[in-house]
């Protein structure tokens, strides 16, 4: 078993705590705005990560820190719950535990998330018949587009649903093309 899937399993209990405290205050949209929030706030802020993941600094510290930053921007319950984490010594997974706690809020929402990489920044209106065409074949309601950008694709797209890879970009058909030639 390797360390990541140990992490894991030690966040999915937490954010299944967290998810159900949510769902019985009402707030799941909200708190998945907000842990979005906190995500890419952590991602950005690499001394806040560092400082949070540091064993060495005492508990307090972390926690008043957490209080003076969130009090205004996080919701009692997230803020409680990371003031939890804190203090079983478990701030170190918040990481693992906002993925895992997305994943099962999207799956409670019947929400499937699409990543997509293409050569171009997509318009709005191709957004939203690349969504609608995703829900058909998924047969979510919701579909969350983690879209990024990569110039090596040339034209076209690729769109991974979870173990699923739909390549239509013009790399990949040339990619195609040159593995059935060398075939033949």
């Amino acid at each position: 078993m390797t360390s990541q899937s140990v992490t894991y399993k030690i966040a999915q209990p937490y954010a299944e705590a967290l998810l159900s405290a949510a769902k019985d205050l009402n707030i799941v949209d909200q708190n998945q705005v907000e842990i979005l929030f906190l995500s890419n706030l952590l991602s950005e802020s690499t001394e806040l990560k560092n400082f949070l993941d540091n064993p060495l600094i005492i508990s307090s510290l972390k926690k008043d820190l957490l209080k003076e930053l969130f009090t205004d921007h996080l919701s009692d319950c997230l803020l409680k719950f990371l003031l939890v984490l804190v203090d079983r010594r478990r701030i170190s997974l918040l990481g693992p535990v906002i993925e895992k706690y997305l994943e099962l809020a999207y799956e409670l929402e019947s929400t499937t998330v699409v990543e997509i990489s293409t050569a171009i920044v997509l318009t709005e209106s191709q957004q939203d018949a690349l969504v609608e065409k995703l829900k058909i074949m998924t047969n979510s309601k919701n579909i969350k587009l983690l879209l990024s950008i990569d110039t090596s694709l040339i034209g076209g797209f690729v769109a991974k649903v979870g173990s699923k890879i739909i390549d239509t970009s013009i790399s990949g058909k040339l990619r195609n093309m040159a593995f059935y030639l060398s075939s033949v």
